[in-house]
């Protein structure tokens, strides 16, 4: 996701919901690897019921890995992906359910992510391959040694795009990867595995998902199931927080900054391809024996506590003194929103929204030596700390007027002069003052210029004109930017909350704010477009690839990307400028490519279409997910009647038989079936002779297009027991009452609503003439008339009635923190603690909850006053002074 930094922000932030995975390792016995039994209890602690893997976060890193060399061919990329499945698995240790989901055809929104993406990868990757063989020849000229150059072609990651031959072939070693563990691995015993491959649409963490979505809308659905997500995404945070369940964890690989890199020319660690010497290797060991071994230790994993990170957020954005219940899932619901401010995978951050931690630091510094005087003052002027402008050695002014002219005189007649240099009072340069800073102060590589400069007048004018080429003052134009971006925040948050069966999923986004992106947006409709047709694998090639990644597709459909006398040779420029939008570096910026019409695109493929071979044609059709089972499974058995029986409809899926899981069984044209030898498609792995696994088609629940799946916890859902103590809020224990930190400033006060909030709600939903937007909610239950709640009468407002346990000498510290009181069981019927910090008294008297009665402010509800009681070891009878006058909008009395 398009969230830099925030992983690392949150983990600062909240730095509880981090905990290092415990990882049992395989063992060695007599030269004979013994592997790890999953079978057994977890060593972290813990049962995870079903393991999701975002395949692509695997996929990626084992293809073309950074820290180590890469795989010398496709062989044995497969055996790496194998290799690590099996250490997640071992982690994880899942019960019921696997679900391994590659990214298929993505929506139209993201394909403009895709396609810059892979455009900047060919570009990157051919410029790489050049400096790398200039490099080598210079070495060489010069007497350097390096290693023969291996004879092997370059690996093009673009390969991991839906439609192509890497990604058919990947899905077939999966099939057998999930074969041979369910055959042999006792820790998939009774496991149900499913697979969703590239040919299934859609991304793979919203496949996920939309499959939890879907089972929790179902009767047999566990409410208590412990998920566990496998990614690095940061997308994937907020949409395991969307899910509103309330046992959900995220394992991923732990970010290590600065892994060494071993050089691509001599294959040694320490310097990179433009820094190679060419120096022959240096020996490691007596004899040479850890030549092949690696500097960096393996990579180890983290697990993210979702439920944490709940609690964390339910402290912090809790309000009090509101009008209505405070409902924590509907603040999470509103955090959720706002993190797409910052960036998600549709949407660029908004220009002045960023996460980010030394960057920030040094464009202050930037600013506060720009906003220096135009030089520092020297001689009897130069500044001087405070108390020794009369110590030994410091100057007398025996002509102070003299001095303070020729200061003056320099600034008017020196604008060539350093801005940072200093003078004496003869007008020289002052030896101390233009001293360059330090080399460790800034960094080695040059910030990129920056022409919008957000932070001076006139930012709106440049940004206009750098990012469109058009001027501020065309209102219709922006307009058409605001609109375009609103409803791109409106598909998103209908995406990551209803999947992609609920809108036209498929809905080309035209915002971006980047010229190139706004090619033809005068052409657009302004609405949604209703019934787009989804892309086919290939379509999406033709729409994501450069053409230099024209060999993954058929020879006449790559041919539209390179011959001139091609309708859409505009779609593919051989090369494009990158806009860095205030980065640094190359890839974070955005390729400045051409919007590819859709329309165009279809128009041209229908003229080559009839090229396809057979095996290109089932390459580009769209598939679904598969289901396998073991022998030991009790579905095996209703598996293979269904085979056995040749039915041709789809049959449900028996849930006492599948932990829940509800949905459609199909018979799958190339099952894994019982007593049939499972091929190896790795030549280094051997075939399955005595293979015991099945697999069958399946299709998630179907609901109709406008059916809104709940976002909220679950009846029967237990919440997690707390973990977050005092010491996690505030390190100080100096015998006061403790008190919730929130963020890192330990003397801010809980948020609440002032006077002005309460006027605004009263404009918004007012109840004496029941129009506005609530006047048609329900009043709160019966149960919290007389205890946490009383409901506001016409006129005047019952202040609601604290616990009746308090003191009045303590009332008005308020309840005790949230973390102290009776947790309500979030199951059916339940309402969410309201909890009331803030005390409404009246003046000179002591505590009555059953006497706090006052004139109602704006549309009958209470307005907040300042706490004017006495505090404990303070008189109650209130301050000896008279208090102010009254404002005239409330009556006090």
């Amino acid at each position: 996701m398009g969230v830099p930094a925030f992983f690392r922000w949150l983990s600062r932030k909240y730095p509880s919901i981090i905990v290092n995975c415990v990882e049992e390792k395989p063992k060695e016995c007599n030269g004979v690897k013994i592997p790890v039994d999953a079978s057994k209890p977890n060593p972290n602690d813990v049962e995870f019921d079903n393991l999701y893997l975002d395949m692509n976060g695997i996929i990626h890193p084992c293809t073309h890995p950074e820290d180590k060399p890469a795989p010398k061919n496709e062989d044995e990329m497969m055996v790496a992906i194998f290799e690590y499945i099996d250490r997640l698995f071992n982690i994880v240790r899942p019960r019921r359910l696997l679900y391994m989901a590659i990214d298929g055809v993505a929506p139209r929104a993201k394909m403009n992510q895709q396609r810059s993406r892979r455009f900047r990868a060919s570009k990157e990757g051919m410029e790489a391959a050049v400096e790398k063989q200039r490099v080598r020849e210079e070495i060489l000229a010069k007497g350097g040694f390096l290693p023969p150059e291996e004879i092997k072609e370059r690996f093009d990651s673009n390969c991991i795009t839906p439609g192509t031959e890497f990604m058919d072939n990947l899905a077939k070693c999966l099939r057998y990867y999930i074969a041979d563990r369910l055959n042999n691995d006792p820790g998939w015993k009774n496991l149900t595995v499913i697979l969703s491959d590239a040919s299934a649409p859609g991304e793979g963490e919203h496949k996920i998902m939309d499959y939890i979505r879907r089972q929790r809308a179902q009767p047999n659905h566990d409410p208590n199931t412990h998920h566990c997500l496998c990614g690095a995404d940061a997308d994937l945070i907020m949409l395991g927080l969307a899910t509103h369940e309330p046992n959900f964890t995220i394992i991923r690989e732990e970010f290590k900054p600065n892994k060494p890199k071993p050089c691509g020319l001599c294959n040694q660690f320490g310097h990179e391809v433009k820094d190679c010497e060419g120096l022959p290797r240096e020996k490691k060991g007596k004899h040479d024996e850890l030549a092949d071994s690696l500097p960096c230790a393996e990579g180890e994993f983290i697990f993210l506590r979702l439920n944490v990170l709940r609690e964390y957020l339910e402290r912090e954005l809790t309000m009090a003194s509101l009008p209505f219940t405070f409902d924590v899932e509907r603040s999470i619901d509103d955090w959720v929103f706002m993190c797409f401010f910052v960036g998600n995978d549709f949407l660029p951050h908004l220009p002045s929204l960023e996460i980010s931690f030394r960057r920030r630091q040094k464009e202050k510094r930037k600013r506060m030596k720009r906003d220096q005087p135009a030089f520092t003052p020297g001689g009897i002027l130069t500044p001087h700390a405070l108390g020794s402008r009369n110590s030994p050695g410091s100057q007398v002014a025996s002509n102070p007027r003299q001095a303070a002219y020729e200061m003056r005189m320099q600034n008017n007649s020196s604008p060539s002069v350093s801005p940072n240099a200093s003078f004496t009072s003869d007008g020289s340069p002052s030896p101390i003052g233009g001293i360059k800073r330090k080399a460790e102060d800034s960094d080695s590589e040059p910030e990129p210029e920056d022409n919008v400069r957000l932070w001076e007048a006139g930012w709106k004018q440049r940004y206009y004109k750098n990012k469109f080429d058009v001027d501020a003052a065309d209102e219709k134009f922006r307009r058409k930017v605001v609109q375009s971006y609103v409803e791109g925040l409106c598909w998103v948050l209908r995406y990551y909350y209803q999947g992609c069966a609920s809108w036209k999923w498929y809905y080309p986004f035209h915002y971006a704010p980047f010229a190139s992106d706004f090619e033809g947006i005068a052409d657009m409709p302004s609405d949604f477009e209703k019934g787009t047709k989804p892309f086919k694998p290939l379509e999406q090639l033709m729409g994501v690839f450069p053409a230099a990644s024209g060999n993954f597709l058929p020879p006449s459909w790559r041919k539209l990307m390179s011959d001139p006398d091609s309708s859409i040779i505009d779609f593919y420029p051989e090369d494009f400028a990158i806009d860095l939008n205030g980065k640094k570096y190359a890839w974070q910026g955005v390729a400045l490519l051409p919007f590819v019409d859709e329309r165009r695109l279809r128009a041209a493929l229908e003229e080559v279409y009839p090229d396809l071979t057979p095996e290109e044609t089932r390459r580009n059709s769209l598939g679904g997910d598969v289901l396998f089972v073991g022998k030991h499974h009790p579905l095996h058995d209703f598996i293979v009647e269904l085979y056995q029986t040749g039915s041709t409809e789809p049959v449900g899926v028996p849930p006492e038989l599948c932990h829940g899981i509800q949905g459609k069984f199909s018979l799958d044209e190339e099952a894994i079936l019982p007593d049939q030898i499972v091929c190896s498609p790795v030549p280094m792995l051997r075939d399955l002779a005595q293979n015991t696994a099945i697999s069958v088609n399946f299709k998630d629940p179907q609901f109709a297009e406008d059916y809104i799946f709940k976002a909220v916890m679950l009846p029967g859902a237990r919440k997690p027991a707390p973990v977050l103590k005092p010491s996690d809020w505030e390190k100080s224990s100096n015998g006061r009452q403790w008190k919730p930190q929130l963020g890192f400033n330990r003397d801010r006060r809980p948020v609440h609503l002032d006077q002005a909030a309460f006027r605004t709600l009263g404009h918004v939903m007012p109840r004496g003439s029941g129009t506005g937007v609530y006047s048609s909610a329900a009043p709160p239950p019966a149960a919290y008339q007389g205890s946490l709640y009383r409901p506001l009468l016409r006129g005047h407002a019952h202040i609601p009635k604290l616990m009746s346990n308090m003191r009045p000498q303590d009332s008005w510290r308020g309840p005790p923190p949230l973390f102290q009181q009776q947790r309500f069981d979030r199951g059916v019927g339940a309402e969410p603690l309201l909890p009331w910090n803030r005390m409404l008294q009246t003046q000179n008297a002591a505590f009555q909850p059953n006497q706090y009665q006052m004139l109602a402010g704006p549309g009958g509800y209470p307005p907040r006053r300042d706490d004017r009681g006495g505090r404990q070891g303070y008189p109650r009878e209130g301050r000896k002074y008279p208090l102010p006058p009254p404002s005239g909008r409330y009556s006090w009395n």
